[in-house]
Formats: C-alpha cells, structure tokens, sequence
C-alpha cells in the first residue's frame, strides 16, 4: 500500500487542549448549527458517518502508523518515532506527517470530531471506542465535544458505559450561564440543561470542560453575563473552565446584528472588566482555569481554584490600572505576537517595535480598537 492510500476523514475544529490529539471523525459538522456567534459549519449539512467508515478510517490510521515506524526501521532508528523520522516524513511522506508527529508526541490523546460525537448510539460509540484501543493500545485519553441539550437525552448510566468504553473527557460549550445571553445568542440550551448536563457527565465519572465566552454579553448584558456564567459553574464544578474570548467575524450570523447596532462587542477593555466580575464570582470549586484561545487577551490567566483566584485577579486588575497609552501597546503586543503577558511590557526587544507600530497608528489617526479587530479575525 503507497503512503497516498493512508486516507482518513477529519474535521474543521478541534478545542486548543487537543492540538497534539489524533482526529477521528464520527460525525460531519453540528446538528443544531444556528449559534450566532459561530462561523464554522453554517454552509454545511449536519450527518452521522457510518460504522463501516469509520472503521475503514480507523484502518487507515493503523496502517499508517505501522508504514512510519517501518521507515523509523529501516532507517536505523528501530522503530522509534523521534526528530529525525519526522524529518524523513516531512521531506518524503508528507501526508504521513500528522500522524508521525502524534505517534511523536506518544499517541497517547484522541479527540472525536465534530461538533456532538455524543449524537451517536450508545451502543455505536461503544463499539469505536473498543476499536480505537484495539488499534492503538497507547491510547489513554479520548474526548468528544457534546451538546448540553444532547447529554441530558442520555442517561447517567449511558455516560457511565461509556467511560467503561474508554471516553475519558466531555468538552462542553457552554458559552454563558445567563439565560438572555444563551436566548439571544440561539444557543438552543439553557441554564438548567448546562447544569443538568454538567452534574451528569460528573456523575458518570468523566472528566468535564466546559467553555466559556468572554464579551458574549456585549455591552447590554456583560455584568449578567459574567455573574450568572460564575453562578452556574460553582454549581457544577467542573474539572475545567475554558475561556475563549469573542470575535465577530464577518462570515458569522452575529455580523448582521452588529452592523445593524443591535448588537454593541466589548472592547478589550471591557472584557478585562467582565473577567474580573467572572472570576470573582467563582467560589466553592476546585476547578482549574485555562486561557488557552489565540483571541484571549491574558495567555497567562490560568490557575486552580481557589488557591490562585487572587493571583488570576491581580493580573487583570494590573492591567485594568495601566494608563491609556500602556493598555494600547500591551493590546497590540499581544495581538501582534510580541507580548505573551504583561511583564513583557518591561521587555525593550519587544517593547520598543510595539511602541513603535502604536506611534505610527496614532500619527495616522488610525484605531487601535479597529486594527486589533482586523488581526483578531484572521486568527478565526
């Protein structure tokens, strides 16, 4: 079998924790798809793929991971996947090279595409699990995006058997725990499905993330945003809390709404602020807090509850106490590239550019709020 043949079907979008994870596709795109703040899926038709197709994919990834570690051999690394096999790769099997670097990485994490894997018999997804590990004995955690209002169709026990299967982790977009916020946005959940769902994946024993959208609340409904996103994670407790800042780009339902001004988007500014409400309102849980999205204005904003909520809050309120010019260049540091937190503003090799590019901005009598938005969409 040639290297072209390895073949297998993978989707858009995966959640940033699942970079280095091996994609396996059990469903194409999302079966509610009417979100106003997602870009993705719109033009596309909600199915479930077949068992046979995904075995058949699944086939395929064996057999590619077995052709790499046969080039791993004969180039006298004994099977080995390490730098310079997947230099080999790189340079010969290119379409080999997603798999070689995560056979690289261990092969250790798996994630279930797309959007609500969980939209799939019980029965079904027991069945992939088994041939996943079968296939892959390395394997030690597989994750799936799923729906609230999808999990809370299923039963406790049904998420228990799954985690028997081998499901380690449920990604869940809340995205708000505000009622208004979720009404407006057509999240097609509500409150309490995000908590009935929440307090079942829990109860079944798997591990639990849940999203959260800074600037969802726009400048009408930030405070209820915030306080109510607080309110309905201290009741679930998740493992996780995942922040993914908004962004509105123009192939989003949202666009519309904000071009007609019914809709006003936070600033960065105001997203500090709203951080700030939210995470001083987390109280009575354990979970950990990540940033870990390209749009988040604080890569550094993450900790484990309640021991570093203070040091997460000290972050932003230093920010929050920057003068005007100060906030600009660290906004445009960081969605430039040059700054990862805020100690890089005492940083002159990537102070002075910034500074620099912000000058020029301010001579051109240019936005800095709208040249920020520009870079933010290309990175959606």
């Amino acid at each position: 079998m040639s290297a072209t043949s390895y073949y297998y079907e993978q989707g858009p979008i995966r959640p940033p924790s699942e970079a280095g994870s091996l994609l396996v596709r059990l469903t194409r795109n999302c079966p509610w798809n009417r979100c106003l703040f997602c870009p993705v899926y719109k033009q596309d038709k909600f199915s479930k793929r077949s068992l046979e197709d995904i075995k058949e994919d699944i086939k395929n990834m064996a057999a590619a991971a077995e052709h790499i570690r046969s080039i791993s051999a004969a180039s006298g690394y004994k099977g080995v996947i390490n730098r310079q096999t997947l230099s080999l790769i790189q340079t010969d099997y290119y379409n080999l090279l997603p798999m070689a670097f995560w056979l690289y990485k261990g092969g250790e994490n798996v994630f279930l595409q797309d959007a609500d894997s969980l939209m799939l018999p019980i029965s079904l997804l027991e069945k992939i699990l088994g041939l996943l590990k079968a296939e892959f004995p390395s394997i030690k955690r597989i994750t799936s995006y799923a729906r609230s209002r999808t999990i809370v169709r299923r039963s406790v026990q049904d998420l228990v058997n799954l985690k028997k299967a081998g499901l380690s982790r449920i990604h869940i977009g809340m995205e708000s725990g505000n009622d208004k916020v979720l009404e407006y946005m057509e999240k097609g959940a509500t409150s309490s499905q995000h908590l009935e769902a929440g307090i079942n994946v829990k109860a079944a024993g798997l591990s639990l993330s849940e999203y959260v959208m800074p600037g969802l609340g726009g400048e009408a409904l930030w405070r209820e945003h915030a306080i109510d996103s607080a309110a309905l994670l201290n009741k679930i407790n998740p493992d996780y809390i995942r922040l993914r800042t908004l962004a509105v780009p123009t192939v989003c339902p949202l666009y519309d709404k904000v071009v007609a001004g019914e809709f006003v988007p936070l600033n960065d500014d105001g997203i500090a602020r709203e951080l700030a409400l939210f995470i001083e309102n987390l109280d009575g849980i354990e979970s950990f807090v990540y940033s870990d999205h390209i749009l988040n204005l604080f890569e550094d904003l993450s900790g484990q509850l309640p021991g570093d909520k203070n040091k997460m809050l000290e972050i932003i309120y230093k920010y929050l106490q920057l003068p005007v010019k100060e906030q600009e260049i660290y906004r445009l540091g960081r969605r430039t590239g040059h700054f990862r937190t805020l100690d890089d503003l005492d940083d002159s090799a990537a102070y002075l550019p910034v500074e620099q590019l912000h000058r020029t901005l301010k001579d051109k009598k240019t936005s800095v709020d709208n040249y920020i938005q520009k870079i933010m969409m290309q990175f959606i």
